[in-house]
C-alpha cells in the first residue's frame, strides 16, 4: 500500500474507515442514508425504495431534487427490480495530492466522506460528498462479461434554474461549442448536450461533468421532465468509409448497436461528478475532476515537460519579411525553430501538411523532418506531430515507432468527433503507447478531459473546446464565450485553445456596447480572414488568455513575423508559464469577467478578461507574501475600444497591502508579472 502512495505521488494525512455489514434480511424495503461534506455545507440524501435516488441541499437550500440512477445490464435485474441492500459502509478520506503536472496547483487536498451501497444484484453505488461537489459511480462484481443496455443518470432541479447548454446536433462531433443560457425547462427531450454542462439555481451553482470514463461512453445530456438526464452515444456497428470527404479523418457512424458496453462483469464505471459552488469564481479551482481519476500508471514521468508551443497551422505560415518562400516547406519550420529558441519555448508543431494525407510513414517533397527534427534538437526545441486519428488507427503500430525513431517528442493525434467506448478506448492506447515511448500527447477533434490525463501525465492537454480557430470561420469566439469557458469547459480539465493572436479587432457584439457620435450600427471592425485571423478582442486580452487559460501545453498561435513585430508583448508571453504551484480565483462572473493570480515558484502572475462590457475592477495583492515586488503590467490602451490592439505597460513598485482597480475596454483584458525585488 505504501509503494501505491508512492508512486501516485499521494501524501496520507488521515485515513479512517468505518465497515458495517447488515444481511439483508435486516435491511426493510426502504432507506433513507444520509452524506455530508466534510465543512457540512453540502448534503446527500440517499434513499433506497425499488431503486436508488439522491438529492442535494447546499447550506439547507435544494441545489438537486430528487434523482434516480440505476444500471440496466441484458438479462440481469437492475437497482428497480425489487433487489435487496445487503451491505453499507462508511469511508472518510483526507489526503494531499501532488499531481505530475500541476495544471492549478502543487497539492491537492482530497477531503471527503463516502458512502458505498452494496445490494443482491452485485452491485455497489458509491457516493463521495467533498467540500465543492459530489459525485457517485457503480461498480459490479459479476462472474461473466456484461452488456450494459442503458444507464439512467437523472438531475432534477428546483424552479427556477438556468442552464449554460452547449448544444449539440448529434454525437458524432468535435465538443466546440457555445453555452446557451436557457431555462432548464425549456430544454426538450430531443436536445442534445455534452458535458460539462452548468446549471444555476437560486442556490448555487451544479456543474455535471464525469471522470475515469474508461472502457464505457461518455455521458452527454437531454431534456427530460424536471431537468437534465444522462444519454449516451452507443456502440457503433456500421461506419461511411468511402462515403465522405476528408476519408483521411472522418468516419461517421451509421448504425448503432443497442447497447452502450460491453465488458467484464467485475468493473467499476465512470464517476459522475457535480461539482458545486455558491460563488462563480469557486469554480475555478474546482479540481474533482482529477481528485476522482485512476491514479498514475506511470512509475516514471520526468521526461513529461510543460511548456509553450510555436504553432503554424492558426496562422497558416504566413510569415513575411524573410528570404525565402514561406509554406510546408524545411526552411518555414526552421524559422519557427528559431523563434522559439530565440523566445525561450520549448515546442514546435509540424501541423497537418508533413506527411502525404493518409500515410503517415510517407515523405513529402521538401520538407525534412529528420533533418528539422535534427535541427530542433540542437536549438533545444523539441518537435510534435500531428496525425489524423484514422490514419493513426489504421498504421498504429509502425506509425508510433515511427514518431519514436525520428525523435519526435509528441504528437497530436486529430479529428476523433466521438467518444461511444470503441473510441474511448482508442484514446487509452495512445496515451499508454505514447507513454512507452516517452511521447506527450495532446488529443484534437476531441471529447472532454475525462480523467485520463491523470492516468497517463503525458496526455498533456486536449482540445474540445471552440477556441481561437473559430476566429477564421466564424463570429462565434466572442469576449463574452471566452469569460465563460473559465468557469465550465475548464473544470473539466486543460483546454487547448490556442491563444494569442496579434492581429486584433472590435468584434460586432463589442461594438454595440461603445457609444460615440456618428457611430454606424452596422460597423464593425472584425472581419472573418482564413489565412490572415484575427481576434474579436483587445491585444491585452489575448495576452490574458496564457494566465487566466490552463494547458500545460499552451500555444502561441500568431506568426514569427507578428511576433517579432509585437516583441514586448510576445516576450511577455513567452515567459508565462504553463504550470503553477498555486491558484487563487480573485474576481469573477460567468460569462461576463474573470480576475485570477496564480503563483509559478516565486513568480507571481494576474490575469483578467471582459466580455463585450467595458468594467472596471478591484485588484488586492493581499495575496503576495511580504515585501516589495516589481509588477510589470499590460493593460488596455486609452484607445483600445476603437483600435482593439492598443495597449499599455508599466512598472509598479508594490506591497501586499497595494489595492489597484483595474480598467478593461470592451473585449478587453489585464495581465501583470509580480517578482519580489
Amino acid at each position: 500500500m505504501e509503494g501505491y502512495f508512492d508512486a501516485n505521488k499521494r501524501i496520507r494525512t488521515g485515513l479512517v474507515t468505518l465497515a458495517l455489514f447488515i444481511a439483508s434480511p435486516c435491511f426493510g424495503e426502504e432507506h433513507t442514508f444520509t452524506l455530508a461534506s466534510p465543512d457540512k455545507n453540502i448534503d446527500v440524501e440517499i434513499e433506497v425504495n425499488q431503486g436508488v435516488s439522491y438529492q442535494i441541499a447546499l447550506d439547507g437550500k435544494s441545489i438537486l431534487l430528487p434523482s434516480n440512477i440505476d444500471l440496466q445490464l441484458e438479462s440481469l435485474p437492475s437497482l428497480s427490480d425489487g433487489i435487496r441492500l445487503t451491505d453499507k459502509k462508511s469511508h472518510q478520506v483526507n489526503e494531499v495530492l501532488e499531481p505530475e503536472v500541476r495544471v492549478k496547483s502543487q497539492k491537492i487536498l482530497d477531503s471527503y466522506n463516502q458512502l458505498s451501497l452494496s445490494f443482491s444484484n452485485n452491485y455497489t453505488v458509491t457516493f463521495r460528498a467533498f467540500n465543492n461537489g459530489i459525485a457517485y459511480r457503480f461498480e459490479t462484481d459479476i462472474n461473466q462479461d456484461i452488456v450494459v443496455i442503458d444507464e439512467l443518470a437523472e438531475f432534477n432541479f428546483p424552479a427556477p434554474s438556468t442552464t449554460y447548454f452547449p448544444k449539440e446536433e448529434g454525437f458524432y462531433s468535435h465538443n466546440e461549442r457555445s453555452y446557451l443560457k436557457e431555462k432548464v425547462s425549456d430544454i426538450k427531450a430531443t436536445d442534445l448536450a455534452s458535458t460539462p454542462t452548468l446549471i444555476d439555481t437560486e442556490a448555487g451553482k451544479l456543474l455535471i461533468t464525469e471522470t475515469a470514463l474508461e472502457n464505457y461512453a461518455g455521458l452527454w445530456l437531454i431534456g427530460s421532465e424536471k431537468g437534465l438526464k444522462g444519454t449516451f452515444a452507443h456502440y457503433p456497428t456500421q461506419k461511411a468509409v468511402g462515403e465522405t470527404p476528408w476519408q483521411d479523418r472522418n468516419e461517421p457512424i451509421t448504425h448503432r448497436a443497442k447497447y452502450i458496453a460491453k465488458s467484464s462483469g467485475k468493473r467499476t464505471y465512470p464517476w459522475r461528478v457535480l461539482a458545486i459552488a455558491k460563488q462563480d469564481k469557486d469554480l475555478l479551482t474546482n479540481q474533482l475532476t482529477y481528485q476522482l481519476a485512476i491514479p498514475s500508471k506511470l512509475a516514471d514521468t520526468s521526461w513529461i515537460k510543460p511548456g509553450k508551443v510555436a504553432w503554424d497551422w492558426f496562422n497558416a505560415n504566413n510569415l513575411h519579411g524573410v528570404d525565402f518562400e514561406a509554406g510546408l516547406n524545411t526552411a518555414t519550420y526552421k524559422h519557427y525553430i528559431d523563434f522559439a529558441a530565440e523566445y525561450g519555448l520549448e515546442y514546435v508543431i509540424l501541423d497537418e501538411g508533413w506527411y502525404p494525407l493518409g500515410d503517415l510513414m510517407g515523405t513529402v517533397a521538401g520538407f525534412d523532418v529528420p533533418e528539422l527534427i535534427r535541427y530542433g534538437k540542437e536549438k533545444g526545441v523539441g518537435i510534435i506531430l500531428w496525425a489524423s486519428w484514422l490514419t493513426l488507427r489504421d498504421q498504429f503500430d509502425e506509425a508510433m515507432d515511427r514518431f519514436q525513431q525520428l525523435g519526435a517528442v509528441g504528437i497530436k493525434p486529430d479529428f476523433f468527433q466521438r467518444d461511444d467506448q470503441e473510441m474511448v478506448q482508442f484514446y487509452w492506447k495512445i496515451a499508454k503507447e505514447a507513454a512507452e515511448r516517452e511521447l506527450l500527447v495532446d488529443f484534437h477533434g476531441s471529447y472532454k478531459p475525462a480523467g485520463l490525463r491523470r492516468t497517463y501525465p503525458n496526455v498533456i492537454s486536449r482540445e474540445g473546446v471552440k477556441g481561437l480557430e473559430w476566429n477564421k470561420w466564424s463570429y462565434d469566439s466572442t469576449p463574452e464565450h471566452n469569460t465563460t469557458l473559465p468557469f465550465i469547459r475548464q473544470v473539466a480539465g486543460p483546454m487547448d485553445y490556442t491563444p494569442g493572436v496579434m492581429s486584433n479587432a472590435i468584434g460586432p457584439a463589442a461594438f454595440e456596447n461603445i457609444n460615440y457620435s456618428g457611430k454606424d450600427s452596422n460597423h464593425q471592425d472584425f472581419t472573418i480572414r482564413f489565412m490572415r485571423p484575427m481576434s474579436q478582442t483587445t491585444r491585452v486580452h489575448q495576452m490574458a488568455m496564457f494566465t487566466v487559460f490552463e494547458s500545460p501545453l499552451q500555444m502561441m498561435a500568431d506568426t514569427p513575423s507578428q511576433y517579432r513585430k509585437n516583441s514586448e508583448c510576445a516576450a511577455f508571453i513567452a515567459k508565462v508559464p504553463t504550470v503553477w504551484d498555486e491558484t487563487i480565483p480573485l474576481e469573477g462572473s460567468i460569462g461576463d469577467f474573470v480576475m485570477v493570480a496564480r503563483k509559478h515558484q516565486s513568480t507571481w502572475h494576474v490575469g483578467a478578461m471582459t466580455d463585450e462590457n467595458a468594467r472596471t475592477l478591484p485588484l488586492d495583492l493581499s495575496f503576495l507574501e511580504e515585501g516589495k515586488w516589481k509588477m510589470v503590467i499590460f493593460e488596455d490602451g486609452p484607445n483600445a475600444k476603437h483600435w482593439a490592439e492598443d495597449y499599455r505597460s508599466k512598472t509598479l513598485e508594490v506591497t501586499n497591502e497595494t489595492k489597484l482597480y483595474i480598467s478593461l475596454a470592451p473585449g478587453g483584458g489585464y495581465t501583470a508579472r509580480l517578482s519580489k525585488m
